[in-house]
């Protein structure tokens, strides 16, 4: 059996999470709207760690090689100051 892997927040959006679901005076659209960039903030912190991760530990030069050009594009790096 697999361990669930776990991630992390800031706490003060779990709160604000958590108090936008249990009280409805809560649900406001400013709540909301951090809520959501919160998580998208997030996810794109998980996908620039995976790609990251998957560069130091791809099998092939060219499996390393794309995942750090994807890197880079998802940093915005401009390819004239890459290495």
């Amino acid at each position: 059996m697999n361990k669930e892997k776990q991630i992390q927040i800031p706490e003060k959006l779990f709160t604000l999470m958590a108090a936008y679901i249990l009280e409805e005076d809560l649900r406001t659209n400013e709540n909301y709207k951090i809520i959501e960039k919160g998580i998208f903030d997030k996810i794109d912190r998980q996908i620039e760690h995976d790609l990251y991760t998957k560069y130091k530990t791809a099998p092939t030069e060219q499996q390393k090689e794309d995942a750090r050009k994807e890197y880079l594009d998802r940093k915005g790096i401009h390819p004239d100051f890459r290495w």
